[in-house]
């Protein structure tokens, strides 16, 4: 048996000579490719650039680019050199940069010239910026970088001196509760990630992806880099992740995976879509086809297999719809897909399976390297987050927390001793701060981030995410909602509305406005989530239903004030921001922008009227 490689470097040499001629990266409709011997010609071209200008072994380099092939040798060549490697968010002032720059102590920045006034007024001490397209004044440009690079330089040599603890990249964390942490994954964490994920869910060379996700998130840089590298997968770059459903219709992937509002939007698409069919022969068939892929979903849910007549009734409605419906999506090739980043409504899951798309919900943490646990969706229980990765171990900490060990736990923080030992004890645990659960079979069921668990007036213990969740499948007008009850006799909501979704809504709706302000006042669309609020509440007990709520005049976009780029909730912020709106809710007389959840039968949904609490 050949000896699995020690460092990402090795991986990547032996991957590129498989099949040197075939194409490893490539933009939408092939506007831009390399090929695999071209993209290790590049790789060597990038590391003899970085090494004459200085770079090497130990040293690091910040990357600030839209999702674009030109990353791909960049952030190799300097793996190559043995430089750290990390990517900043696109959207940082220049005060967060100085605080991640001067974290990581970066000696260059490999950028889009778009970006250097920015990184220039971050007022950080980076001796050297590149930028990857244009040239800008102060910056030196990727192509001047090549062509300073020493013909005698000894590329071997210089990967070669690379060793399975050296710190790979830097993930900064998302920041929910302050300043962004640098997380030190070394080769040796990236490796066995991508072994350990690739024992579990099977990965083919030239299996087909895109990367659309931010590159400074370990879920795209794991899934689409690092992946890559060890398997030998085929990336399409999607430079607007807006642009991500026109790709899959492109790619048409064969494993792909998105944050859960991904797939809450793609799940909120097909509907609208079906709501809006003018042709009343072909809706039908829409929704004979859907309402079947419900009892499959139902079934699945359930953990059980579908009888005789249900699997020769749904092969029934896969024949005639729900195999065209794949094909629209861009779907029809996918042999796995998989949700992560944040807690994924049951529902969506069970939705996509009931339409012959298998999603595999993982769980993990920058901490972790990326993914922690994971199962094949041929072995998986829907509403459950897989088995733990091989190699790893876990146990349960007298308050609940989920404690993990094992070869995934990360280096520690960047310049940060006292919160690597908080995290990580003596005996190599790391604490993981989830609420997890795991079944007799070894599957894990996460609850909520143990900070987050509400303890109501009454002393119960109410998850959050639960309640957000369960709401949120019912109601897909819903982009974001944070739920309030902290020592609170009941539990209240605030409410936003998807972005995406209200210009749909607003033009099949007949309205001239779609802004947030409008449509946070129109009463079908308050009567359309007081509906779906109800009908969220019916799957929750008693103490976790949402009793009143407000609909925002705003959205909250992905890496704002509110929310972060994977759309999870910074809840203090939005509790000290959203104060009055929150103290009205459980006002004696809170007025008429609070609302009831609709007491309303499913078919009537739409008519119902929201019940303003006066």
């Amino acid at each position: 048996m050949t000896a699995r490689p020690a460092t990402l470097c090795e991986a990547f040499q032996a991957t590129a000579v498989i099949a040197p001629d075939d194409i490893a990266l490539r933009t939408p409709g092939n506007t831009d490719t390399r090929t695999w011997r071209e993209y290790a010609d590049q790789v060597r071209q990038v590391a003899a650039g970085m090494a004459a200008a200085g770079i090497q072994r130990g040293d690091t380099v910040a990357l600030m680019m839209s999702n674009r092939i030109e990353f791909y040798p960049v952030e190799v060549g300097a793996q190559h050199v043995g430089a750290t490697s990390f990517s900043v968010y696109n959207t940082l002032s220049p005060e967060q940069l100085a605080h991640v720059f001067g974290n990581a102590g970066n000696k260059a920045v490999f950028c889009e010239a778009q970006y250097v006034e920015r990184i220039k007024a971050s007022g950080a001490n980076v001796p050297l910026i590149v930028t990857i397209d244009d040239e800008v004044e102060g910056a030196q440009t990727l192509a001047a970088l090549i062509a300073g690079g020493h013909p005698a330089y000894d590329f071997d040599a210089g990967w070669k001196a690379v060793e399975a603890d050296d710190v790979a990249t830097l993930i900064y964390t998302s920041g929910t509760t302050g300043m962004p942490k640098g997380v030190e994954s070394t080769h040796a964490n990236l490796l066995h990630e991508s072994y350990a994920f690739g024992e579990v869910l099977d990965i083919e060379f030239g299996d087909r992806m895109t990367s659309y996700m931010p590159s400074a998130h370990i879920a795209d840089r794991f899934t689409s880099l690092y992946m890559q590298e060890v398997h030998g997968t085929q990336i399409t770059t999607v430079a607007d992740a807006k642009m991500i459903a026109a790709a899959l219709a492109d790619v048409r992937p064969t494993i792909w995976g998105g944050v859960p509002r991904v797939w809450e939007k793609l799940k909120a698409a097909i509907e609208f879509g079906v709501g809006a069919e003018q042709d009343e022969a072909k809706k039908a068939g829409l929704q004979w086809a859907l309402s079947v892929a419900a009892k499959r979903a139902a079934v699945e849910l359930a953990h059980d297999k579908m009888d005789d007549g249900l699997a020769a009734e749904w092969a029934k409605a896969d024949q005639l719809v729900l195999s065209k419906l794949r094909a629209k999506l861009g779907l029809d090739q996918m042999r796995w897909a998989m949700s992560g980043a944040a807690p994924i409504p049951a529902e969506t899951l069970g939705f996509f399976t009931g339409i012959g798309v298998d999603i595999a919900e993982i769980w993990g943490m920058s901490e972790l390297t990326c993914v922690a646990s994971a199962a094949h969706p041929r072995d998986a229980k829907l509403g459950t987050v897989g088995r733990l990765l091989p190699g790893m171990e876990s146990k349960i900490a007298e308050d609940g927390e989920f404690l993990i060990r094992g070869p995934l736990v990360m280096k520690g923080y960047r310049k940060e001793p006292e919160k690597t030992s908080e995290a990580v004890d003596s005996e190599g645990w790391l604490h993981t701060g989830d609420i997890i659960t795991v079944d007799d079979d070894g599957f894990m069921t996460v609850v909520d981030r143990k900070k987050e668990i509400i303890i109501n007036g009454m002393g119960k213990n109410i998850s959050p995410a639960h309640v957000e969740n369960t709401i949120k499948a019912a109601a897909p007008l819903i982009g974001a909602m944070a739920t309030i009850g902290e020592g609170r006799p009941y539990i209240t909501a605030l409410i936003v509305i998807d972005a995406e979704s209200a210009p749909v809504y607003a033009a099949q709706n007949g309205l001239a406005d779609a802004s947030a302000a409008a449509l946070a006042n129109d009463p079908g669309v308050l009567a359309a989530i007081a509906a779906g609020v109800a009908a969220g509440n019916d799957r929750l007990s008693r103490v976790e239903q949402v009793k009143r709520f407000t609909v925002l005049p705003t959205f909250w976009e992905p890496g704002g004030d509110e929310v972060t780029l994977t759309m999870k909730l910074k809840r203090k912020v939005v509790s000290a921001t959203y104060a009055d709106q929150i103290e009205a809710l459980y006002a004696a007389e809170p007025g008429v922008t609070v609302f009831e959840p609709a007491v309303f039968e499913p078919a009537a949904a739409e008519a119902a009227e929201p019940v303003a609490v006066r």
